[in-house]
Formats: C-alpha cells, sequence, structure tokens
C-alpha cells in the first residue's frame, strides 16, 4: 500500500480550520438542537423535564457535587436521545424498508435512551429519599 501524506488524508469535506472551523462546528450544533427540538417529541419531553429539574438540582442540591450529579444525568439523557435520534435518522435515510440490522440499531439506541432515564429515577429517587427521609 502506498504511502499516503496527512494533508492528502484530510476529508476535503470537513471544512475550514481554527477560529472559523469552531464558528462552524457551533451554528451546527445549534442547527441540530434546533431540529432535535422541532422534529423529536422525545427530545422535546427530556428538553422539558430539563428546564425543570435543572434549575431544581441547585435549589435541592445540599453541596456542589449534589448539584453536579442531579444535573448531569438530566444533561445524559439530552446528549443519549440526541444521539439516539441520529441512529435513527441515519437508518431511515438508508432505508425505510424494514430490515433486522436497522431494528437492531434503532433498538439499542432506544436501550441507551432507556438506561439513561433509569440513571435519572435512579439517583433523583435516591436523592429526594435521603434529602426528605
Amino acid at each position: 500500500m502506498p504511502e499516503q501524506h496527512a494533508s492528502s488524508d484530510r476529508n476535503t469535506l470537513k471544512g475550514r480550520q481554527g477560529l472559523e472551523r469552531l464558528w462552524n462546528a457551533t451554528r451546527y450544533s445549534r442547527d441540530g438542537f434546533l431540529a432535535a427540538y422541532r422534529d423529536e417529541e422525545a427530545f422535546r419531553q427530556i428538553v422539558h423535564v430539563a428546564a425543570l429539574g435543572l434549575p431544581l438540582a441547585w435549589l435541592l442540591g445540599e453541596s456542589w457535587g449534589d448539584s453536579i450529579l442531579l444535573s448531569a444525568v438530566l444533561l445524559l439523557a439530552m446528549i443519549v436521545e440526541l444521539l439516539n435520534s441520529a441512529i435513527e435518522n441515519a437508518v431511515d435515510r438508508i432505508s425505510l424498508e424494514l430490515h433486522p440490522l436497522a431494528k437492531k440499531a434503532k433498538d439499542m439506541g432506544s436501550a441507551a435512551q432507556f438506561t439513561a432515564q433509569s440513571l435519572i429515577v435512579l439517583v433523583w429517587g435516591s436523592y429526594l429519599v435521603h434529602l426528605f427521609l
């Protein structure tokens, strides 16, 4: 196999470097948040839960660590839902045909989100029991 130079390995579709790249990445991220909020009911639900839960985490947290943990599990569920939605969209882009691998990919994304939401219940539930009992 011939030796390749690092510059030839660069994907020309990747865009610019430096501050322009950072600016573009920020815009793409904003577009991703807006698309997920507009098109994905599950993402909207998690955003609404986080909008209530994040301030509550800082009001209820007895320490900085408590507040961070309560906040982190909410943000983790948002991240997982963004990735789950991305997987679902990529699979649907390839084909809407029912296929065992497509089902497997979508089910795994769903399982990841279920795990993240279970973590919210575990962390918030145990914290509230500790706080009020």
